[in-house]
């Protein structure tokens, strides 16, 4: 959904001798070496999305069995549920998604647009060479709310502290847009397709 270009030609960028396939083919996701899942619009569209293509099964396989990285709605799907449109996700992380709260924005516009400071909250491969406070591109109105503090791998303020970054075993995801990110971003993506989970 909507960034799919952007983030293939930014892999294609830092790993030329790899092949990039925009896919949502079940069987070519389940033979791929690792996993990509970009998203970039609402949450009820990409689940559906997701659904009618038939590539629901061989992304949650994914997330059991290749490294994986999760991008805005890519990040929110793994999650139980998400507020916009009333939309249950995968499931596959414990948490919801909630809208930025009105009440406690004090002025801050909604959608959250523009850089933003990533605070690490704990050491990762997918962080090399990224130091902590290094600013990202968002574009989101909801953000993931984990019931696990364990997953958390950044957080960010925006009117609230929110988690922006989420790490378990071969599961890497993050809110910001790494291929909207310059230098940072494409750091990121180079470390997700050099790691070894």
């Amino acid at each position: 959904m909507g960034n799919i270009r952007s983030v293939s030609k930014a892999l294609e960028r830092v790993a030329p001798q790899e092949r990039v396939e925009v896919t949502s083919d079940p069987a070519v996701i389940r033979a791929c070496g690792r996993v990509v899942v970009p998203g970039q619009g609402a949450m009820p569209d990409c689940m559906r999305q997701l659904a009618a293509s038939g590539a629901r099964e061989a992304v949650i396989e994914a997330t059991r069995e290749k490294p994986f990285l999760g991008i805005c709605i890519g990040m929110q799907m793994l999650f139980e549920h998400g507020e916009e449109g009333d939309t249950d996700g995968l499931g596959l992380l414990p948490g919801g998604v909630p809208r930025f709260p009105a009440a406690r924005m004090a002025g801050l516009k909604v959608p959250h647009m523009g850089w933003n400071e990533v605070r690490q909250a704990r050491a990762h491969a997918l962080w090399e060479g990224i130091p902590s406070g290094e600013r990202f591109y968002f574009v989101h109105s909801y953000y993931p709310a984990p019931a696990d503090a364990a997953v958390v791998a950044a957080t960010c303020e925006y009117g609230v502290a929110f988690t922006c970054a989420i790490a378990r075993d071969n599961i890497f995801a993050v809110q910001f847009h790494p291929e909207k990110s310059q230098t940072a971003g494409l750091r990121l993506l180079s470390n997700f397709v050099q790691w070894r989970p």
